[in-house]
């Protein structure tokens, strides 16, 4: 659905390259993460993808065509929803989504199912001016995926969202994905990319250093061990243990049978924890 060639981007007024040189691509019903700090550049790819910003180097093909090369039909096959919600403040949120719903040339979905799906439809006849960010990215979201497009690009699609919310939209995201709709989801909070992704890159000074899935990536940077985590004389203890030799390591097996286990946990790095080790840089 997606191939990105030696893509290069400078903004006009700058020296420095905002983008240099990367390569990936996305298959169709697959959620990618494309994994950073501020700055980046993850939004600007995603803006050049979607046609926001022009005059990139290399190649950018879209359902096999060049962005380039795309008309405005290009646009009722994708859905938006960035990190900072742009809604028509004086309207209700169902006149914007019935405005915004006008502008495309297929049917809708079903508003008011969404916006309950959400929890919004209550809301559905009040302005935005006086949502909450939660609400207003909840109300951004469904604007993105009410036209039913084929891809779907998500910038911290769980920004500003309490725990009950971003369980919502991140299950919604999984079942958009289980009807064959590709997504480009940017983000800097690796829990998402962790439960949504099937693959993420992580891109760094607009350079991408690794392309990778998840599991492979904690697999390969974890630290191999099992840590085991017991009470003896009402003192909370833990050890570790190599995990290579566990399977005859007697002490391990005494400790299992003769003490109160309270947690065993195999070792594995976290996404963050990877991207700190391959990059050199935090996520801010």
């Amino acid at each position: 659905m997606i191939r990105v060639s030696e893509m290069d981007f400078t903004y006009e007024k700058s020296k420095k390259k905002a983008i240099k040189g990367i390569n990936f691509n996305i298959e169709k019903g697959e959620i990618f993460g494309f994994l950073g700090p501020s700055g980046a550049g993850k939004t600007t790819t995603q803006r050049i993808l979607i046609g926001l910003l022009r005059g990139y180097q290399g190649s950018v093909e879209i359902m096999g065509k060049e962005r380039r090369m795309l008309s405005k039909d290009f646009f009722e096959n994708i859905g938006v929803a960035f990190d900072f919600p742009n809604l028509y403040q004086k309207l209700t949120a169902i006149e914007n989504l019935k405005l915004i719903g006008s502008y495309y040339k297929n049917n809708c979905l079903n508003i008011d199912e969404l916006l309950e799906r959400v929890g919004l439809l209550g809301d559905k006849d009040k302005k935005v001016e006086g949502f909450s960010k939660g609400m207003k990215m909840r109300l951004n979201f469904i604007r993105s995926i009410m036209h039913d497009p084929e891809i779907l690009f998500f910038d911290e699609p769980t920004s500003g969202l309490d725990p009950i919310n971003a369980k919502i939209v991140k299950d919604m995201i999984v079942e958009l994905k289980e009807r064959g709709k590709t997504v480009f989801l940017t983000t800097h909070n690796m829990t998402v990319a962790e439960q949504l992704c099937d693959r993420v890159a992580f891109i760094v000074d607009g350079g991408i250093p690794v392309i990778d899935r998840p599991d492979n990536l904690k697999l390969k940077y974890g630290k191999h061990t099992v840590k085991v985590k017991y009470v003896e004389n009402n003192v909370l203890k833990k050890e570790e243990f190599p995990m290579d030799s566990i399977s005859h390591n007697s002490n391990f097996f005494q400790i299992l049978k003769s003490k109160n286990i309270k947690t065993i946990h195999s070792q594995e790095a976290t996404l963050e924890d990877i991207f700190i080790k391959l990059t050199g840089r935090e996520l801010l």
